[in-house]
């Protein structure tokens, strides 16, 4: 049984993590607090369930894997970003360190 299992980190991550920080060590506040608030809507979720589901099945055609990957890239930069930003609030205090 085929499944979509490709690396998700690219280096377009880094270079947009780069970016939004706008060449500073830690992302602005108001930035951080925003794509902390940021995620997948409930349409996208059940999407991704679905094609989630299928693909452990095998039962996926080349388009909907390849949709499968687009989902699981942007959730690892969901994630990536999501990071940055609570170690950028961590920094200010204003976010608890674990």
């Amino acid at each position: 049984m085929a499944t979509v299992q490709e690396e998700t980190s690219t280096p377009e991550i880094d270079i947009l993590t780069r970016l939004l920080k706008k060449g500073t060590p830690t992302m602005p506040s108001t930035l951080a607090r925003y794509l902390l608030k940021t995620g997948f809507g409930q349409r996208d979720q059940e999407r991704m369930q679905e094609l989630a589901t299928r693909n452990q099945q095998g039962s996926l055609a080349p388009p909907e894997k390849a949709e499968l990957l687009g989902y699981a890239k942007a959730g690892c930069l969901l994630g990536v970003l999501h990071s940055e930003a609570r170690q950028a609030l961590i920094e200010e205090g204003v976010f608890p360190a674990r």
